[in-house]
């Protein structure tokens, strides 16, 4: 088990609960309700209580191995917490700049399950937009953000989310074969930036580039999409500099934002 120190307290309910989201949000890897219940020094009858009533709040949710893992409710106060409104305005900035320089669509995904969901997002001011709306899910395995993400985990994690993954064909170019997608996945590890080649839609390409959390670990995607009647994806890669420059200064934002939320 991942060695995580947590602050252990014999207090109320209350007490208990926030140490549990807690520990299921910064560990490594999925825990047990044995695991939480030793690492907390919280009796089992009443680990088991408490986590019923977090996955009938919609805060975690036991995947298909009996682990306790995050569910959306607890994904979006995280991302409320590193986005909040403090630096809202210097985010929407620096995408709108980016959007003007690229004269394209760009926003930012995090992952959440299998999906990639849409947190922000600015509109390039063209007649013909595809509209992906903020709070939207799309798929892991042939987006760009999705395939960012998926290049970012530990090459045994990534293999095995790719071998139990049913690989949907979105469109005739979607890589259906889980080696054509690991081959894909080892190239974008190697260039830190993503790629859809109408994978997702068609008639869409799309390239991302990743923002780090403070610890220097990826926490999300900045990307950009165009319709391929004004852009080609080599088009689009040759702003790598920029998404890369932007997703920088998100990066700080998170840190700031971290910060603030410390004091």
């Amino acid at each position: 088990m991942t060695n995580i120190s947590v602050k252990r307290s014999k207090g109320s309910s209350i007490n208990r609960v926030l140490e549990i989201i807690e520990l299921v949000s910064i560990s490594e890897r999925p825990l047990s309700p044995a695991d939480l219940a030793i690492s907390l020094d919280i009796p089992k009858p009443s680990i088991h209580r408490l986590l019923q009533q977090l996955e009938a709040d919609g805060f975690v949710q036991t995947d298909w191995r009996g682990l306790i893992v995050p569910s959306g409710r607890l994904v979006k106060t995280a991302v409320g917490v590193l986005t909040s409104n403090t630096l809202e305005s210097l985010r929407l900035s620096i995408l709108q700049r980016l959007a003007t320089e690229i004269g394209e669509t760009c926003g930012i995904a995090i992952p959440h399950n299998l999906e990639m969901m849409y947190t922000d997002r600015v509109q390039s001011n063209w007649p013909l937009q595809i509209y992906l709306p903020i709070g939207a899910n799309v798929p892991v395995w042939c987006t760009s953000s999705g395939k960012l993400y998926l290049s970012s985990l530990p090459k045994a994690q990534r293999q095995r989310l790719i071998k139990n993954m049913p690989l949907q064909a979105m469109t005739g170019n979607t890589l259906t074969e889980k080696h054509q997608l690991e081959a894909s996945l080892s190239k974008i590890a190697e260039s830190g930036v993503g790629i859809d080649n109408e994978e997702f839609i068609a008639g869409m390409v799309a390239c991302s580039v990743p923002i780090l959390n403070p610890d220097g670990q990826y926490f999300a995607s900045l990307f950009t999409h165009a319709p391929t009647i004004r852009k080609s994806l080599t088009d689009l890669q040759a702003f790598v500099p920029q998404l890369q420059l932007a997703a920088q200064e998100l990066s700080q934002l998170l840190v700031e934002s971290c910060s603030f939320n410390e004091n």
